[in-house]
This record gives C-alpha cells, sequence and structure tokens, in this order.
C-alpha cells in the first residue's frame, strides 16, 4: 500500500488547507481559465481535487467538474458545498490509479484536465506512466492537461533543504506547526520526508514520498502516454520556467 493511503487525515489535512490563501487560489484560476481553453459545460477532470478550491470556483463558472481524490473527508466535504449550491460536480473518494476504468464514464469524454497542488511527484515511472496514460485516455483528441509540481529536478535540487519548519494558522485561528526533515535517495530520485505536526498539545506525524524528476523526463512520460508538451511555466503568472524557479507548471495536449 502506498504512502498516501494512509496520509491524508487528521493534522496535515488542517495544515495543508491552513496553507492555502485566496490570493494563489484565485492565481491558479486565472492560469486554468487561460491554458485550458474550455468552456461553458465543458466536463473538466480535476485530479487529486482535495476540498474543491478549485472544483468549486469553476463550478460557478458553468463548467462540469469531476473531482477525485483519496481522501474521504474531503470528498465529503466537496460534495456538501456542491449539493447545497446545486453545481455541477461529481465527486468521486478513490485512488485515481486503481479505480475501475468504467468509474469516470467514458473513454475520451473530458475537454480538459488539471493535477494542481504539488500531488503530481507521488509516483515512481512505472505508476508515473500508468496515471498519465489513464489520463490520456480519458481526454478527447486535443484536450490540454495542466500539472503543477515544485519537486522537479531543476527547482527542488539547486536549494536542496534537509529541514524545515513552518507555523500556519486555521480558520479558527489556532496555530498548527509543521516541521519537516528530508532524506534524498539518489539511486531512486526520491525524497523521503519525515512529517511532524504541532497544535495545542496535539502532536502527529506522517511519512511522505515524492519522486523527482527532471524536465526531460516529464517531457518522455508525457510522450508516451500520448501527450504533446504545449508550455512549461516558471510562475503561476505563466512567466517561462528557468532554473531554479520554486516550481513548474507544464501544460500538455493530447494528441
Amino acid at each position: 500500500m502506498a504512502w498516501y493511503h494512509n496520509f491524508f487525515h487528521g493534522l496535515p489535512q488542517d495544515a495543508w488547507k491552513a496553507a492555502q490563501t485566496e490570493e494563489q487560489t484565485h492565481l491558479d484560476l486565472e492560469l486554468l481559465v487561460e491554458t485550458l481553453e474550455f468552456g461553458p459545460d465543458d466536463r473538466l477532470l480535476d485530479v487529486f481535487c482535495g476540498y474543491g478550491r478549485h472544483a468549486l470556483p469553476l463550478a460557478r463558472m458553468g463548467a462540469r467538474v469531476t473531482g477525485i481524490d483519496i481522501s474521504s473527508d474531503y470528498i465529503a466535504e466537496l460534495d456538501a458545498v456542491a449539493t447545497a449550491e446545486k453545481l455541477p460536480i461529481t465527486a468521486i473518494a478513490s485512488d485515481f490509479l486503481t479505480m475501475p476504468e468504467n468509474s469516470l464514464g467514458n473513454v475520451a469524454s473530458f475537454d480538459a484536465a488539471y493535477c494542481l497542488g504539488n500531488s503530481f511527484s507521488f509516483f515512481p515511472r512505472p505508476d508515473m506512466l500508468v496515471f498519465l496514460t489513464r489520463i490520456a485516455t480519458l481526454l478527447k483528441p486535443g484536450g490540454r492537461f495542466l500539472v503543477h509540481t515544485e519537486m522537479v529536478a531543476e527547482s527542488v535540487l539547486p536549494d536542496y533543504q534537509a529541514r524545515n519548519w513552518q507555523p500556519v494558522e486555521d480558520a479558527a485561528g489556532e496555530s498548527i506547526l509543521f516541521l519537516v526533515e528530508n532524506e534524498y535517495s539518489p539511486l531512486h530520485s526520491r525524497i523521503d520526508s519525515h512529517l511532524t505536526y504541532v497544535k495545542g498539545g496535539e502532536i502527529q506525524t506522517r511519512t511522505a514520498q515524492h519522486y523527482v524528476y527532471t524536465l526531460a523526463e516529464l517531457g518522455q512520460l508525457f510522450s508516451e502516454a500520448g501527450f504533446r508538451v504545449i508550455d512549461c511555466y516558471g510562475t503561476v503568472d505563466g512567466d517561462t520556467y528557468e532554473l531554479g524557479d520554486d516550481a513548474v507548471w507544464l501544460l500538455v495536449e493530447r494528441v
């Protein structure tokens, strides 16, 4: 069983949600609208949708969104809001890699897809190819896919940090302290992160794994899965990627 099956509950969920700002979400949405070329009633696939910080506003714009996440808590939250507002959102709690292929409807049924929030680095190469191929199968020819990750080699390795800590404040104004100790495995191109979350007198620990790819390796994987790379951004504003940028946004298209 992969690490992410048991990661997303409790304080890690609270800390992630607390760390997301309205400004960042607004910038994400602007990039999605500018790059994915979708219109009203188009079908969008939100992979690792979380609690719906992108799915909900996109559905309010008129898109029909299917969101998938392994966290049943996040999916329940998303579904409750979508139901209350009568939004065209289908929220599915499942592992995208192993869910039945017919769970998302017909092949080539989505107009566009996206995977934001740094979840794109969860998979070793064989699983990454399965992941990308499954998305390509679900997209219509010419359908676009936007991904975001902070774990490309050109970003994470020049400024590799073995230890880090960060305080965040949740919706109730309570502080959550997030600490991380990283171990880099060169033979596996993987960062193993040992995480500690502290809130009041409560302490929770987790372990996460992120696989590090060069941009060239990702380009090859996209090609093998049936995509062509359109652009590579180094900021959410759409600036061209440069070595050492904090993250990358890759825009690809199903051929």
